[in-house]
C-alpha cells in the first residue's frame, strides 16, 4: 500500500487523521481489501478502492515447496519482477525473506539474481507489500533482508520499511539486513541506525582474489575495511554480525580456507552460518562431508558457526536462487 498516497487521498477527502491509523493498523493485522475494513465508512472504502489499491505490487505466481516454504513472484506497477519467500520452522518461526531491488547490479557469480537485468530499487510500499502478503496467509515474526538486490543500495526505503515491521508483530531485533559489503550504504548504517536491527554479511571467501572473482565488489570495497566496519557496528550495539558463507565444491570449501577464515573473524564479533550451495547452474555444492570439516575448523578455532537449514530448494525459493522464474 502507498502510504503517502493513501494520506493525501484521506487529507483531500477532508478525513480525521485516525482514518489513517484505522487503514494501515488493519492491513498490518492481515486484512485483505478495504471492504473488510468495517471501521471504515461504506464510501470511504469505495473511494479508497478506486483511488488507493490495497497492494502496489501484482501477483503473478505462487509456489509452495515440500517443506511449507511458500515463494511468490509479484510485479511493480510497470511490470518489474519482484520475488519474496515465507519460510516456515518447527519451531514456530514464520520468516519473510524480501527484495530491496528488482534484480541486482552486483553479479556475484554464484547467485541466480546477479544474472537478472536490474530494474531499479523499490520503494518502501513495495518492500512492505511483499510482507504484507504473507502477513494475510498467516501471522509472521521474523524478516529477513536477503531477497533479490543489494539492500545497503538502497538503504533509505529499507529503513523506511523496516521501521514499519513491529506493526506486522515483527520486531526489530527479529529484522536482519544482509549486505555484501557496499560501504556507502554500510557506513550510513553503523553511523545513523539506532534500533537493534541486525546485520549480515556476505563473505563466501576469506582470500581476496577469490572472493574478488566470486563477487565483484570486493575489488571496489575491500572485505579488510568492510569487516572494520562490521567490527564497529559490533563495538556501538554489542550483537554479532552473521556472515553468510555459501559452500560451493572445490572453490571455497577446503579446511585450510575454513583456518583462513577462522583467523579473519577470530575475537568475538562474528557467528557464521554455513549455506549449503543452492543450485544456480555454475557451481556444485559442497559435499555434506566437506561442510561438516569446514564446520568443525570452525568450531574448534572459537568461531560460532551453524550449518543452515536450507528452504525451498525445490521451488528455486533457496539462498541465492531467486530469479522471477515461475516454478
Amino acid at each position: 500500500m502507498d502510504l503517502d498516497r493513501l494520506e493525501a487521498v484521506l487529507a483531500e477527502a477532508g478525513e480525521p487523521a485516525f482514518r489513517y491509523r484505522q487503514v494501515w493498523s488493519a492491513a498490518a493485522r492481515g486484512t485483505a481489501g478495504y471492504e473488510q475494513i468495517t471501521t471504515l465508512p461504506k464510501e470511504l472504502r469505495v473511494r479508497l478502492a478506486e483511488d488507493v489499491p490495497f497492494s502496489t505490487l501484482s501477483v503473478e505466481h505462487q509456489s509452495r515447496s515440500r517443506d511449507g516454504t511458500l515463494k511468490t513472484l509479484f510485479r511493480t506497477a510497470e511490470g518489474h519482477p519482484v520475488e519474496a519467500v515465507l519460510m516456515r520452522y518447527r519451531d514456530g518461526r514464520r520468516s519473510v525473506c524480501v527484495s530491496a531491488q528488482s534484480g541486482c547490479p552486483l553479479t556475484c557469480t554464484f547467485c541466480a539474481t546477479g544474472r537478472m537485468q536490474f530494474a531499479r530499487n523499490l520503494r518502501v510500499s513495495e518492500i512492505l507489500d511483499q510482507v504484507l502478503h504473507f502477513r494475510r496467509v498467516e501471522p509472521v515474526d521474523h524478516c529477513v533482508f536477503m531477497g533479490m538486490g543489494e539492500p545497503m543500495m538502497n538503504l533509505d526505503a529499507v529503513l523506511g520499511a523496516a521501521r514499519r515491521l513491529p506493526d506486522l508483530g515483527i520486531t526489530h531485533r527479529h529484522t536482519t539486513i544482509s549486505t555484501v559489503g557496499w560501504m556507502p550504504g554500510l557506513h550510513r548504517f553503523v553511523d545513523e541506525v539506532e534500533e537493534p536491527i541486525r546485520l549480515a554479511l556476505s563473505l563466501h571467501a576469506p582470500e581476496p582474489d577469490l572472493r574478488s572473482a566470486l563477487m565483484p565488489v570486493n575489488d571496489r570495497y575491500p572485505l579488510e575495511d568492510v569487516l572494520e566496519l562490521c567490527r564497529e557496528y559490533v563495538r556501538r550495539r554489542r550483537r554479532r554480525v552473521f556472515v553468510e558463507y555459501v559452500m560451493l565444491a572445490g572453490v571455497n570449501d577446503r579446511v585450510e580456507q575454513a583456518a583462513a577464515l577462522a583467523r579473519l573473524l577470530a575475537g568475538d564479533a562474528f557467528k557464521v552460518n554455513l549455506i549449503p550451495y543452492n543450485p544456480t547452474g555454475m557451481y556444485a555444492g559442497s559435499s555434506r562431508k566437506a561442510i561438516a570439516a569446514f564446520h568443525h575448523v570452525l568450531v574448534d578455532a572459537g568461531i560460532p558457526a551453524t550449518i543452515r537449514l536450507t528452504r525451498g530448494r525445490d521451488i528455486a525459493a533457496a539462498c541465492g536462487q531467486l530469479a522471477a522464474v515461475a516454478s
